[in-house]
């Protein structure tokens, strides 16, 4: 069966390649174990624990933001279990793109695969804008937040991630250390001035549906607050994206996953009670650093605030360098396959995809420094991380159902079901960026279109076959055929 019966007809056979091609294109293998994948799931999400969430409080209050918060985790959860699975089947670089591209065609791996990269590539872009906000405000060099500093993280994280994908993980783990550790001394202080009349004082909007102090904008501040809650967990499911460099990637992609997952919840609850219930609600809610602002009720420095300053710092590193890898590794999967221009997944002699780290480390820089505006840019990251997650839970089913004998290392608990939640709330989550920042969810659905159309018009035409997720379809295909013609 050919790779166009396959597809209905819509898209050509992906086309043969020599030997070299894919020699040229080799990741260094077994470079991580679960450990590192661990911390490399909590360094994607770590810096969402220091800033960015509180601005929730003022979409939905406590409340909103607390049953937000509840019901984007345990779409997170059920998603990560979903992701388990399907990295155990499907163990390449491509991740979440190589997961649809089994599920539901080229296209459905493109659509995926360009939504990660919408977040993956703007994400980090918004974070080299709070990282300079954090130089300039601890006063480090004298340096005030601008480009400078922007390019400076982009040359020096990048170097790194060069250099090579252990030392690069090494590195990451121990700064994602150091931000766990202050989350956790923070929690400690915080509570120390707890005050639970603090969680609710954020003044009632009479006009709200169902508004109350708990609710003070009523029950569509929850739907508001959606994706604010998501920034407890988004990048977790960056994970995946290791596959190709990571030791006996069915049994350590799975227990990685669950592991970053559970670090992040528990990360998440300390965090979010902490800061409320120290300063207030009201105080922290349009706070750029809010763990900072919760142990200064009087305004002034403490020797633990300034502690717990430094570490945002280390948290926004940790975050900014680690997605930069997931960025890099999306690329060169989709690149590799043909979806993208062939010459992007080319590697240099240290198993680096090195223009994979320029090209889209160029754009992010320029994006920061042309812009400045890191909440818009986030905001746009949340769109194409809602579209991913809606495509990666349905492949999960749709495997589920369409081959259901296929060799299953890991299984998601609940099956279907659980990835059907996933789907739901994903795509709830979707329609509330529309709520938040109509601007920005408009500008990542005009970047999203380009891209199909230099899909439908180009790329799908110069598909390549032996990359390894068309190599898996082709062999899902073939199959199918031989079970039909039994």
């Amino acid at each position: 069966m050919t790779q166009a019966r396959e597809d209905s007809g819509t898209t050509p056979p992906p086309k043969d390649t020599d030997d070299d091609y894919l020699k040229r294109r080799a990741l260094r293998r077994g470079s991580a174990g679960w450990l590192l994948l661990t911390g490399l799931g909590v360094a994607y999400v770590v810096s969402g624990d220091f800033s960015g969430w509180n601005f929730g409080l003022a979409e939905g209050g406590f409340g909103g933001l607390a049953i937000a918060t509840v019901l984007m985790g345990l779409m997170y959860v059920c998603m990560v279990f979903s992701l388990a699975e399907l990295s155990a089947i499907l163990p390449t670089a491509g991740g979440g793109y190589g997961f649809a591209r089994r599920a539901l065609g080229p296209w459905g791996g493109f659509l995926t695969g360009t939504a990660i990269l919408i977040e993956y590539v703007l994400a980090p872009a918004a974070i080299s804008i709070f990282i300079g906000d954090y130089v300039e405000s601890l006063g480090l060099f004298g340096l005030e937040s601008g480009w400078p500093v922007y390019l400076a993280c982009f040359v020096i994280f990048i170097g790194i991630h060069l250099w090579g994908v252990g030392e690069a993980l090494r590195f990451s783990f121990v700064v994602t250390g150091i931000a766990v550790a202050a989350l956790l001394i923070f929690a400690v202080g915080a509570f120390m001035e707890f005050d639970a009349s603090g969680l609710n004082d954020i003044k009632v909007d009479d006009s709200a549906f169902g508004s109350n102090s708990w609710l003070p904008y009523g029950l569509l501040g929850i739907w508001a607050a959606f994706p604010f809650g998501m920034w407890f967990f988004l990048g977790v499911e960056g994970v995946p994206l290791a596959a190709e460099e990571t030791r006996d990637p069915a049994r350590t992609l799975p227990r990685a996953i669950r592991w970053s997952m559970a670090i992040l919840v528990v990360l998440a609850l300390l965090t979010f009670f902490a800061s409320a219930g120290a300063r207030g609600s009201a105080a922290i809610q349009e706070a750029g650093n809010p763990l900072v602002e919760a142990l200064q009720p009087d305004g002034k420095a403490t020797g633990l605030s300034r502690v717990i300053n430094y570490a945002g710092l280390a948290g926004l590193v940790a975050s900014f360098f680690s997605l930069i890898y997931a960025g890099s590794r999306q690329l060169f999967a989709l690149s590799r396959a043909g979806y993208l221009p062939r010459f992007l997944s080319l590697t240099s002699r240290r198993k680096a995809p090195y223009l994979g780290l320029l090209v889209p480390g160029a754009i992010g820089f320029a994006l920061a420094a042309g812009s400045g505006d890191g909440a818009r840019m986030l905001n746009i990251a949340v769109f194409g991380a809602t579209i991913s997650y809606a495509l990666m839970s349905l492949s999960h089913i749709v495997l589920r159902r369409r081959e259901p004998g296929l060799n299953r290392p890991y299984r998601t608990p609940g099956g279907i079901w659980t990835s059907g939640i996933a789907l739901v709330l994903a795509l709830s989550a979707l329609v509330a960026t529309f709520l938040v920042d109509v601007t920005a969810a408009v500008i990542a659905l005009i970047v999203y279109v380009v891209a199909l159309a230099y899909f439908g018009i180009y790329s799908r035409h110069h598909l390549v076959a032996k990359a390894p997720e068309e190599e898996f379809a082709a062999l899902a295909a073939a199959e199918a055929e031989l079970e039909r013609d039994r």
